[in-house]
C-alpha cells in the first residue's frame, strides 16, 4: 500500500463513536468508528477516505480515493483509486478506474472498472421489441 501524505484538513472518526446519517467532507477522512450512512467528497478534489482494521461504514462510499483496511457494507464508487488492505470486506461491487487488492481482502460484490465512474453516468440498455437488450447509444 502507498504511503498517504497526511494534507491539511484531516477528519477522525473516532474508536467507539458511531455517526447516523450521511458524511460529506474534503480532504482526508479516517473512519476508525461507524459510519451509519453514506460518505461523499467532490470527484473533482483530491479527497482521500481511510477506513481502518476497526472501521466500518454501513452506505455507499463516494469519494475519489478509498482505502479499505474495515468493513464496508455498500457500494463502493472510487473515481480515482481504491486500495484494499489485507484485512478489508467488503458487502457490496466495487466500481474503480484503478485498484489494488491485497491477499486476504474480501469482495461480496462485483469489481466493476469503469474509467468514468464518479461522473454520475448509467450504462443504460433499453429493451427492444424482441426482448434483446440494445447496447447504449
Amino acid at each position: 500500500m502507498a504511503r498517504i501524505k497526511i494534507d491539511k484538513g484531516v477528519t477522525l472518526i473516532a474508536a467507539h463513536t458511531e455517526i447516523n446519517g450521511d458524511v460529506r467532507f474534503t480532504d482526508q477522512l479516517f473512519v476508525n468508528g461507524v459510519i451509519n450512512g453514506n460518505v461523499y467528497a467532490s470527484p473533482d478534489v483530491k479527497a482521500t477516505v481511510i477506513v481502518s482494521e476497526g472501521g466500518t461504514v454501513n452506505g455507499q462510499i463516494h469519494v475519489p480515493h478509498v482505502v479499505i483496511n474495515g468493513h464496508i457494507e455498500g457500494d463502493v464508487f472510487a473515481s480515482t483509486k481504491v486500495e484494499l488492505a489485507a484485512k478489508a470486506q467488503v458487502k457490496g461491487s466495487v466500481y474503480y478506474k484503478l485498484i489494488e487488492m491485497q491477499l486476504g481482502a474480501m469482495v461480496d460484490g462485483q469489481l466493476v472498472h469503469d474509467e468514468m465512474v464518479g461522473a454520475e453516468h448509467v450504462h443504460p440498455f433499453h429493451a427492444e421489441a424482441g426482448g434483446e437488450a440494445a447496447a447504449p447509444e
